[in-house]
C-alpha cells in the first residue's frame, strides 16, 4: 500500500497526496523548470505547450495544452498521483474538473515571501524539502544583493497593448518591482491588470515604463510608441519571465534585476 501525506494546499483545500509522488504533472511552465531543479526528471511525466527549459529534456515529455486551455482528457489518460496548478495561471473550470479524480494542489503567489514559501511546499510534497531549502536560501542571498535608491523610482509595468494593460499593486510583479527598489505609480493595493488609456498612461506620469517580453511580446517598435505618448519616461524592454516567473527562475532573476538597474541609472 502506498503512503500518503495530507497536505493543505493555497485555497485552504485538505487533500492526501501519495508520497512521494512518481506521476507529477505540472500546469505551468515555471513549475515545470522548478521540478526539474528539485531533482525530479524521472517523475515529471508532461509539459505545457508553453514550457521552454530545461532544454533538451523537456521535449521528450507529452505535450497537455496551454496553461488556460489544458488538454484534461490527455491528463486523464496519464494517470498522474500529483498535479501541480496555480489559481491564477490555469483555467478554473479545468482545474475543479480534475480535482475530481486527481490530486491536485493549487498555489497562490502574489508576493515575494509566498513564491519562497511555495517553493518549500512544493518540497514537502515531493519528499525534495533539502533541494527546496537550498534554493530559497540562495534566492535569498541573490536577492539581497539588489542595490536599493534612497528614492523609489515610479514605474509602470506594461504586458499588453490593444488594450494597454499594467500590472496592478495586487500581483507577484508588482512584488518583484519593489524589490528593485520600484514604486508602481497605480495606487489601488487591489487593483490586479487594468486597461489603460493613452490619456490615463499620461496622467500617471511614470518615470520609468517597462515593456515586458510576456503575454504581449513588446519589441523596439512597441518602444516607440509608447515614447510618443510619454517624451519624458525612460521606457525599458523586459524579460517578462524574470518578473513573473516564481519558482527557481527567482535564482536568475536577482542579477538580472542588478544589472538591469545599473543600465537604468547610466541611461
Amino acid at each position: 500500500m502506498a503512503d500518503f501525506i495530507t497536505v493543505t494546499d493555497d485555497l485552504g483545500r485538505e487533500l492526501n497526496i501519495p508520497f512521494p509522488p512518481k506521476r507529477i504533472v505540472p500546469a505551468v511552465p515555471s513549475t515545470t523548470e522548478f521540478l526539474f531543479d528539485l531533482g525530479l526528471e524521472g517523475k515529471v511525466i508532461s509539459r505545457t505547450k508553453f514550457c521552454r527549459y530545461p532544454k533538451g529534456k523537456i521535449e521528450r515529455l507529452p505535450n497537455i495544452g496551454g496553461p488556460k486551455n489544458l488538454y484534461v482528457d490527455k491528463i486523464d489518460l496519464l494517470n498522474p498521483d500529483l498535479i501541480l496548478v496555480n489559481e491564477e495561471e490555469n483555467n478554473k473550470a479545468q482545474v475543479e474538473a480534475l480535482m475530481e479524480s486527481f490530486p491536485v494542489y493549487v498555489s497562490k503567489v502574489r508576493n515575494y515571501e509566498e513564491a519562497l514559501q511555495n517553493i518549500l511546499n512544493t518540497g514537502k510534497i515531493t519528499g525534495t524539502e533539502p533541494k527546496a531549502f537550498e534554493i530559497t536560501n540562495k534566492i535569498r542571498a541573490n536577492f539581497a544583493k539588489i542595490p536599493k535608491g534612497e528614492k523609489p523610482v515610479k514605474v509602470l509595468y506594461m504586458v499588453w497593448r490593444n488594450p494597454y494593460m499594467a500590472v496592478g499593486r495586487n500581483s507577484f510583479v508588482n512584488s518583484m518591482l519593489e524589490m528593485c527598489g520600484f514604486e508602481n505609480v497605480l495606487a489601488d493595493p487591489h487593483g490586479r491588470y487594468p486597461n489603460l488609456s493613452e490619456e490615463q498612461l499620461k496622467e500617471l506620469n511614470p518615470e520609468l515604463v517597462l515593456l515586458s517580453s510576456e503575454p504581449y511580446p513588446f519589441e523596439e517598435s512597441n518602444k516607440k510608441e509608447i515614447e510618443a505618448i510619454l517624451p519624458d519616461a525612460k521606457i525599458e524592454l523586459v524579460d517578462g519571465e524574470m518578473f513573473s516567473w516564481y519558482e527557481s527562475h527567482m535564482l536568475q532573476a536577482a542579477n538580472y534585476f542588478i544589472n538591469l538597474i545599473k543600465k537604468i541609472k547610466t541611461e
